[in-house]
């Protein structure tokens, strides 16, 4: 079996090219090929749009007795996607395009037009120039008269406008320096009424703190205060002590304290003054029989209730070693009785 891929094959020693018979075709035959097409363009007989880049199976044949620099012109036969009506169309190396023979209309084609005009009209002139010398005097001599003409009239526009438009260039300059110096103005405003707030919440968070250490300090004063009175001044103090200080003018009030506000002074004569017993002096002669007499009472006491002795004051519970325990506890030793 021979190789698949061989580089050389084998000619026979009595070979002779000439005596293999010619293919003979025509020259215009044609080749079924596949393109898209190449423009834009309408179908004349049905009015179907053809837009580029649609694919077509086309038919393409060598254009007989043209050529350019050597080049072969191919056409190209498509049919109507619509009414199937045939539009051919050919290459054009001279411009690397191509021009529409039959069958259809190219659209969007003015513009291609007025270029083809304008070189067709320069082509005339310089062909004239050539031959005439005098016309290329005309020709530049009106080429000059339609420059000017076209300069006076672009002068005469612009005076126009500047007529029309009647503009301050000064004053614009004066108004947008009106409007900067505005702004600033605002800016530094701004800027002043910032820091006035900033100083004033300063100066009131100062004040709050001095009002905060000023109550600080008199709680302390209050404390000691009362942590420097014996408990027992209670029952000691003098019953007119609070009538002159009501009585007198000019005198401060003294603060009333809050047990003192719910029932009362223990040495004010009140509701609540037959309360508290107290032990009256007597001499020392008849100091002991008076003190046998009220060990008899409390003995008597306790004996006929069997309870303890309360002391109830409306305020804070009696805690261990408050001041209402520490009087409470005094006055039992004291043979003083509260009794509710």
């Amino acid at each position: 079996m021979s190789e698949r891929k061989v580089l050389n094959k084998y000619y026979p020693p009595d070979f002779d090219p000439s005596k293999i018979p010619k293919l003979k075709l025509p020259k215009d035959r044609q080749y079924v090929v596949r393109l898209m097409a190449p423009f834009n363009m309408r179908c004349k007989t049905c009015g179907e749009y053809i837009y580029k880049g649609k694919k077509f199976n086309a038919r393409k044949e060598t254009v007989q007795n043209e050529l350019y620099l050597g080049l072969l012109i191919f056409r190209f036969y498509i049919k109507c996607t619509r009414c199937l009506a045939e539009i051919t169309f050919k290459t054009d190396p001279v411009n690397t395009d191509y021009v529409m023979e039959h069958g259809a209309t190219r659209n969007f084609q003015a513009e291609k037009l007025i270029e083809e005009e304008e070189k067709k009209i320069q082509q005339d002139r310089e062909e004239e120039e050539l031959n005439n010398p005098m016309k290329v005097l005309e020709n530049r001599t009106r080429d000059s008269k339609l420059e000017m003409e076209v300069l006076e009239n672009l002068q005469e526009l612009k005076e126009l406008n500047q007529r029309q438009a009647q503009v301050d260039f000064e004053g614009m300059l004066d108004q947008y320096k009106e409007m900067e110096r505005r702004q600033r103005e605002r800016e530094l405003e701004e800027d002043e009424r910032e820091t006035k707030e900033m100083l004033e919440r300063v100066l009131v968070k100062r004040l709050r703190d001095s009002d905060s250490e000023d109550e600080t300090e008199d709680v302390k004063d209050r404390g000691n205060k009362h942590t420097a009175d014996k408990p027992t001044d209670i029952l000691t103090t003098d019953v007119n002590t609070g009538s002159q200080g009501s009585s007198s003018v000019g005198v401060k009030k003294q603060k009333v304290e809050s047990w003192e506000r719910s029932v009362g002074g223990l040495g004010e004569k009140g509701a609540l003054g037959s309360l508290v017993v107290r032990k009256k002096p007597a001499d020392s002669a008849g100091a002991p029989r008076q003190a046998a007499n009220t060990q008899t009472v409390t003995n008597s006491f306790i004996q006929s209730f069997k309870v303890p002795l309360l002391c109830f004051l409306k305020g804070s519970s009696f805690g261990f070693g408050s001041p209402q325990q520490q009087v409470y506890m005094h006055a039992r030793s004291k043979n003083t009785f509260i009794f509710l």
